[in-house]
């Protein structure tokens, strides 16, 4: 029982890790907006869905924004 809480322990720390490298690694600031965002690769929607989790508490406890694929000038 013990091993098995410290391996879900050490699965979440390696998650919350490779998101956080992500995020601070694909963040942009529009300049349409003034706001920074995540950008997620257009074609790459697992990575989307594999960091949803992440996205929607860092999004309510720092106000960040996601958006998925290239940032298209003037379009929100």
């Amino acid at each position: 029982m013990k091993k098995r809480l410290n391996l879900l322990m050490l699965l979440m720390a390696l998650y919350l890790v490779s998101y956080g490298v992500f995020r601070f690694t694909h963040m942009e600031k529009w300049d349409y907006n003034g706001e920074t965002y995540v950008i997620f690769p257009e074609n790459q929607s697992l990575i989307y869905y594999f960091y949803r989790p992440a996205t929607l508490v860092d999004g309510q406890l720092t106000n960040m924004r996601f958006h998925i694929g290239p940032h298209r000038g003037g379009v929100e």
